[in-house]
Formats: C-alpha cells, sequence, structure tokens
C-alpha cells in the first residue's frame, strides 16, 4: 500500500508499448485528466507512428525498447498479439520494477509472465469506445498484483469508460466477445436499420440518424433503469402493434439464438487466439 501512495502522490511514469489506437486513446484520457506528458512514453517502432504521437500529445516516443523504460511505474502492452513475445524480449531488461498492463487480445498471463520475468500482470479487454471516452474494459488481475496496483490500473483505464473486474482470466473471452467485438455488431445492426430506413423512402442521413439516436436513447435508458432489459422491451412492445410485428418476426426468424451462437462463435475465437500467440 505504500508502493500505490507514493505513485498517487506523485505522478506515475507509463510507458506504451505500441502507439496505436487504444494506446492513442489511454494517453489522450490519461493527459486529459492531468498526467504530465513528460511522465508518458511511447516505443514505437514506424516512424510516422512516432512523429503523430508527439505532434498530438507532447510525448517522448522512441524507435525501441532502451533504458528510457527503466523509470517506467506502469507499462502498458498495446501491440498485435502475433509481436508480443518478441517485443517482451526487448523491453523486459528494462521493466522488471514495473506493474504491466496487457490489451493484447488472446495473450494470457501465464505467457506474459513468462516473456516478462514478472508476475505483476493486469489483463484488460478494452473496446474501441475507449476512443471517444465511452469505453467498456473487462480487467483480471494476477494475485502478484496489490490493491495498490489495480487502483493504479483503475485511475489509468477509468480515462477511456467504465470497466469491470472478473475473477478469473477465462472470463476474458467472454468479455471479448461480448463487450470488446461488440461495437462491431452494433454498427452492423446500424447499417441494416440505415438500410431500412432508405427501403422506406427516408434518406440514409435521415435514417443513420435515427438509428444511431436510436442505440443512444435506449441505452441510456436502459443505463439508467433498475429493471431488466426484457421489461424494457416488453414496455415498448404493445400486443398487435409495430414493435410487436417487428420482435415477433425476429424471435420466430431465431435472431435471439442466432445472435448468442455468434458471441460464442468470438468467444471460441478468442480461446484459439491464445493458442497461436501465446507459446
Amino acid at each position: 500500500m505504500t508502493t500505490h501512495s507514493t505513485q498517487l502522490e506523485r505522478s506515475p511514469v507509463i510507458a506504451f508499448i505500441g502507439g496505436g489506437n487504444m494506446a492513442s486513446a489511454i494517453i489522450g484520457g490519461l493527459i486529459a485528466s492531468g498526467l504530465p506528458a513528460a511522465n508518458i512514453r511511447v516505443v514505437e517502432p514506424f516512424e510516422a507512428a512516432r512523429d503523430t504521437l508527439q505532434a498530438k500529445f507532447g510525448i517522448d516516443a522512441l524507435p525501441a525498447a532502451s533504458a528510457a523504460l527503466d523509470a517506467a511505474d506502469l507499462v502498458v502492452w498495446a501491440v498485435k498479439p502475433q509481436t508480443f513475445k518478441d517485443a517482451a524480449s526487448a523491453a523486459a531488461p528494462h521493466t522488471a520494477q514495473a506493474l504491466h498492463l496487457s490489451v493484447a487480445a488472446g495473450i494470457t498471463t501465464d505467457s506474459i509472465a513468462q516473456w516478462l520475468g514478472t508476475g505483476r500482470i493486469v489483463r484488460a479487454m478494452p473496446n474501441t469506445p475507449a476512443l471517444v471516452g465511452k469505453g467498456m474494459t473487462g480487467l483480471f488481475a494476477r494475485p502478484e498484483v496489490d490493491a495498490g496496483g489495480q487502483a493504479l490500473i483503475e485511475r489509468v483505464i477509468g480515462t477511456t469508460g467504465q470497466l469491470v473486474w472478473v475473477d478469473g482470466e477465462a472470463k476474458l473471452d467472454a468479455v471479448t466477445a461480448l463487450s470488446g467485438s461488440g461495437p462491431a455488431y452494433v454498427f452492423l445492426l446500424l447499417e441494416a436499420m440505415t438500410q431500412a430506413g432508405v427501403d422506406m423512402g427516408l434518406t440514409a442521413e435521415q435514417a443513420y440518424q435515427m438509428a444511431v439516436a436510436t442505440f443512444q436513447g435506449a441505452s441510456e435508458l436502459a443505463a439508467r433503469s433498475d429493471e431488466p432489459a426484457s421489461v424494457l422491451r416488453e414496455r415498448v412492445t404493445s400486443k398487435g402493434g409495430t414493435t410487436y410485428a417487428a420482435i415477433t418476426h425476429m424471435q420466430q426468424a431465431g435472431l435471439p439464438q442466432t445472435f448468442i451462437a455468434a458471441l460464442r462463435k468470438a468467444e471460441a475465437r478468442a480461446q484459439e487466439l491464445a493458442q497461436e500467440f501465446g507459446r
């Protein structure tokens, strides 16, 4: 707990391995929350990406892992699963003292611990709404991570939206299927609703605006309600009405079952990724 209080009394030094969209979302949130740009460094091999990060955030962007990582309190791993092992080998000599947060899909903490030589690891499954501060991130901490470490992770991830801790690493595959991949499901439905609106005579712009606003409004209504989604649905589904006609058609076509099966496919793929890249 002493370590944590020290980290909160001073601004932590946070290093990112990988400077893509998710790293940018977290960096933007940290700077907006008051973390000095001088306390952030990024290892990003691509020069154009480094230039963008430096121009946008005023942070130190490095082409490769170096002694500049030695002072990091937290290292955020925002690399592609297939490049994680090599990136870890390069950074490990400089990051033994740090807490580690991985946002790489499918790579288990056992693999990460083996590559980095430490068990102080939290694994995260964020989603793309983090880019606009509306993310949902599932988190799992290994036993070696103390309460202070978890609090630091919450401070960092909290700048991008909401978070949920799970008590077993395997449950992150379900998080991946539900919220990690979830925005794509919403976008697919937005496409379908927009096309339906066009087919019924609206302009594409009108239909898309209505569809997006409907998702925003319904989600906010659900978030503010203590009632389950089934009750909220029934409340706007009068028997014999227009909503009833649509919902009945979806149910008879097996849409709920198909949707659940699709999420299980995503879960299975998350499990396969761990086998492919986590060795």
